[in-house]
């Protein structure tokens, strides 16, 4: 296990990116009222997930 258990490299990438993805599709599904913005969030949701379980398996499971 690592010292240090901050999300690195790919894994860094995909949680930020998921994360600004699903943040602005729910800004712009409110501002907006376009139902295409309404599977953009889920989609956000699912990278940031990637995120997580590329971040766990290059831990070694360790959060």
């Amino acid at each position: 296990m690592r010292a240090n258990a901050s999300p690195t490299g790919w894994a860094l990438l995909l949680i930020v990116g998921g994360l600004l993805l699903s943040f602005t599709s729910v800004t712009a599904a409110f501002v907006t009222r376009e139902p295409v913005w309404h599977y953009l969030i889920p989609g956000g949701c699912f990278v940031q997930l990637l995120g997580w379980a590329v971040h766990r398996g290059r831990s070694g499971g360790a959060v």
